[in-house]
C-alpha cells in the first residue's frame, strides 16, 4: 500500500481551485483555443479538482496555447507541477495541482473522449448514490 500524496496547497494568487480554473479558461480564450470545457471532478478523483479540456487547430497552436497557459499562470504565482507532450504538440497536459489542463488536436480529443469519460464517471457515481 502506498501513502496518499497530499494535495498541493493553492497559491497566493489563486486561493481556490475555481480562481485557478477561471484564470486557465481566460488564458485559453486569449490564444483562441477551441471548444473549452471545464469539468468539476471534485468527489470523483483525489488527483485534482477541475479538468479543463480545449482544442487547438494545429500542433503549433496546441503548443502555443499550452505555453500561454503556463506563462500566465506562472506570472500569477500559480504552482506549475508539470507539463507533458510539448514536443509532439498533439496533446499537451499542464498540471497545476487543483486544475489539470488538456490541450489537444481535435482528432486526438475525439479519440480519447475525456469529456465522455468524466460524464460516465459522474453517471456511475450518481447511480451508486441512488440518485
Amino acid at each position: 500500500m502506498t501513502a496518499k500524496t497530499p494535495a498541493p496547497t493553492p497559491s497566493a494568487a489563486h486561493p481556490d481551485p475555481e480562481a485557478t480554473r477561471d484564470h486557465v479558461v481566460a488564458a485559453l480564450e486569449d490564444l483562441k483555443a477551441v471548444d473549452i470545457k471545464a469539468i468539476d471532478v471534485r468527489g470523483r478523483t483525489s488527483v485534482t479538482d477541475h479538468v479543463v479540456v480545449a482544442s487547438g487547430t494545429s500542433s503549433r497552436h496546441v503548443k502555443s496555447i499550452a505555453d500561454e497557459v503556463v506563462r500566465q499562470l506562472k506570472a500569477a504565482g500559480a504552482a506549475l507541477l508539470g507539463v507533458e507532450g510539448e514536443r509532439e504538440g498533439e496533446w499537451v497536459l499542464v498540471d497545476l495541482g487543483d486544475v489539470v489542463v488538456h490541450v489537444m488536436l481535435p482528432r486526438v480529443r475525439e479519440f480519447y473522449g475525456l469529456e465522455r469519460l468524466w460524464s460516465v464517471a459522474e453517471e456511475a457515481r450518481q447511480s451508486a448514490a441512488g440518485g
